[in-house]
């Protein structure tokens, strides 16, 4: 491929091939750099080569697409400006700032899109601070280096492989950040050290659940336990409509439309972001009608014995100290387990009754319908089954 005289925008869009390829005279020393990465993708960043007190220097603009064209001359001739004025001393125009400065900046950044808020904010900033901030929070970002970073995940990545996921990602956003504002040409926690870190780990555990004909016996148990009405109920409920702990415990009396027999759970409520709605079966609007005894009926449906919301461990807790083999979040897999080999619904069905979003972006695109009243039919199906486990497990 021909280069033209001046790289254009198409050019630099398009150019596959490994290399150097400048901007001609009068670009203030701008160059493109072409190369592959460890793993055989395609990088392309700017570099300008400028003589700084007797020296030549290729100082770094970024990377391309993040940073165009257009904005890289424009940076080149920024520089330029500054050297005339005495102004560019160390290669940049400006202070590089520390690891602590950019995780600063992408925490802004990112603050209002967070679907968990503050929550999701001190997440970040604990992991950064446990495991990062230690080696790298006072270190400029053009410091940081692939092995800095090795130095950090390699400790936890066998035994706390999900933190060092998120520790990694963490980093590097924070050096993506970077990158973009031309503090460095690379991602010291990309590609590279995802082809180093070791690929064998921990093995993949899943939540206890109960098999599907034990969970009418956990119910009982959970009755005739005396513990707190509002959690007694709150595990019955969670049981009976498949839905998450958090779900459950969050629960206000707006939400339920006992008329309709329905409880419609706002999107923000929810791990998929979307409102779902729940199909309530005549055995969970009896444990609404009990839990209205709790209350004056405007706040949580299931309040603690303050009147709040339950605790995120309450549930959890009375299930754990009556010693049953399950966390409350298995009871979905339970209920999974019986709707596949114990009904004839649909896959479709029983995952809209969990909330499962559809992966398949064509299907997705054209069902339209939550399929509500197969839903509806389903749940009272499975309440049946539980009550059905309970009379015989008392004719014994």
């Amino acid at each position: 491929m021909e280069r033209p005289y001046r790289l254009s925008a198409r050019f630099v869009a398009t150019i596959e091939q490994p290399g150097r390829y400048g901007d001609g005279r009068g670009s203030g020393g701008l160059s493109l750099l072409v190369k592959h990465t460890a793993r055989g993708h395609l990088a392309k960043s700017w570099t300008q080569r400028i003589n700084l007190d007797g020296r030549q220097r290729n100082l770094g603009l970024g990377s391309w697409p993040h940073v165009s064209l257009a904005e890289a001359r424009e940076k080149c001739a920024l520089n330029l400006a500054a050297r005339r004025r005495g102004e560019l001393v160390t290669g940049r125009k400006r202070t590089v700032p520390t690891f602590e400065e950019a995780v600063e900046k992408v925490i802004a950044v990112h603050r209002a899109g967070w679907k968990g808020g503050s929550r999701s904010e001190a997440d970040w900033r604990g992991t950064l601070r446990d495991y990062a901030m230690p080696k790298l929070g006072g270190r400029p970002v053009d410091r940081i280096t692939t092995a800095d970073v090795m130095g950090i995940l390699l400790p936890i990545w066998n035994e706390k492989r999900v933190t060092a996921r998120r520790v990694r990602h963490r980093i590097s956003a924070a050096m993506r950040w970077a990158v973009a504002q031309g503090y460095r040409e690379d991602n010291p926690a990309g590609e590279a050290i995802g082809a180093a870190l070791p690929r064998n780990g921990v093995q993949v555990h899943h939540l206890p659940a109960l098999p599907y004909a034990e969970v009418a016996g956990a119910i009982e148990k959970v009755r005739g336990s005396g513990a707190y009405p509002g959690t007694v109920l709150a595990f019955e409920f969670l049981v009976l409509t498949a839905c998450r702990s958090g779900e459950v415990r969050g629960a206000v009396w707006k939400e339920m439309d006992l008329e309709t027999r329905e409880w419609r759970i706002p999107a923000e409520r929810m791990k998929t972001n979307r409102e779902h709605r729940v199909p309530l079966s005549s055995a969970a609007l009896a444990v609404l009608h009990e839990a209205r005894e709790l209350s004056d009926g405007s706040g949580p449906v299931f309040p603690s014995v303050r009147g709040g919301p339950l605790s995120k461990l309450a549930v959890a807790k009375l299930v754990r100290d009556l010693r049953i083999r399950a966390v409350p979040h298995g009871f979905r897999s339970s209920f999974r387990d019986w709707a596949a080999e114990c009904t004839d619904a649909p896959r479709e069905v029983c995952e809209l009754a969990l909330a499962h979003v559809n992966t398949n972006s064509i299907e997705a695109a054209y069902r339209r319908t939550d399929l509500f009243e197969r839903r509806r039919a389903l749940m009272e199906q499975w309440a049946g089954f539980l009550a059905q486990e309970e009379d015989e497990a008392a004719r014994y």
